[in-house]
């Protein structure tokens, strides 16, 4: 699967213009740590990008084992290939799809953290991710309040891929900078 067939695939399945953002931050993310770890950032990118293609089909909040399961599903029937499919079931712990592979394991730890930045930034009087920096972000990790939907854990599993909690924040959040124009941030 080509970026131009995801793009298309996302504008099909998914309408509001805040998760597509979330997709794109997330494949942004997912390039950058492919290029830290030697892997394919193009896969690792298109996985990011379509991972939450059935956000609008499925009915997250009253059946989250769905979540992925029927992404999957389409990405199948789109002929993707099969990490990337596996990649959207494991972003997802409720469909108890393992989290074997690299890739795997990087898209579980960076989903949520996508959300914890765009959350830190949103507090900001001027609302521009480049007014922020690491440690404003490893703050707001610290405090449990902020930004709930942000899973702690999932962020900090980014050990499992072979970095550190604080150069994980930084690449993400330099990933984000890059793509600051796409996010509105």
């Amino acid at each position: 699967m080509k970026r131009e067939e995801a793009l298309l695939l996302i504008k099909k399945h998914v309408n509001n213009k805040n998760s597509i953002k979330h997709m794109l931050a997330l494949e942004a993310v997912m390039r950058s740590l492919a290029k830290r770890l030697n892997e394919d950032e193009e896969k690792w990118g298109i996985a990011g990008l379509v991972h939450d293609i059935d956000m609008e089909i499925v009915d997250y909040r009253n059946k989250p084992q769905e979540h992925g399961v029927v992404g999957a599903q389409i990405l199948k029937e789109r002929g993707a290939e099969q990490e990337i499919i596996d990649a959207a079931l494991a972003h997802n712990e409720e469909t108890g799809k393992e989290r074997k592979s690299l890739l795997e394991k990087a898209i579980y730890a960076a989903d949520p953290l996508t959300g914890l930045i765009v959350a830190s930034v949103l507090v900001l009087p001027s609302k521009k991710i480049n007014d922020i920096n690491v440690t404003s972000i490893q703050k707001r990790f610290k405090e449990k309040a902020f930004a709930k939907g942000a899973n702690r854990e999932a962020i900090a599993s980014c050990s499992e891929i072979g970095i550190d909690l604080n150069d994980f924040l930084g690449i993400g959040l330099n990933a984000m900078q890059d793509i600051s124009k796409d996010l509105d941030l």
